[in-house]
């Protein structure tokens, strides 16, 4: 399965790229997700949205990064082991 993988952001030293999966025969064809880096280097699995699809690339991307970094807020903030 191809992921669209482009966009990406540093946030409180982790490095998150947008990672969004095409469906493209649904009239939603774009799925959000996201991978985040640790500052160690390690790569976290593709961290997806359940049941968030977009008409829209450029909009899938940016959810798929605000996801991300509430992520990060959570695993750092919260000390939950999310990634």
């Amino acid at each position: 399965v191809r992921t669209m993988q482009s966009l990406h952001c540093e946030y409180r030293k982790h490095t998150i790229t947008a990672s969004v999966m095409p469906h493209p025969d649904s009239p939603l064809p774009y799925a959000a997700g996201c991978l985040i880096t640790a500052p160690d280097g390690h790569t976290s699995r593709r961290m997806s949205m359940p049941m968030k699809f977009f008409s829209d690339l450029e909009n899938a991307q940016h959810v798929s990064l605000a996801h991300g970094r509430a992520l990060v807020d959570q695993q750092l903030d919260e000390g939950h082991k999310v990634f």
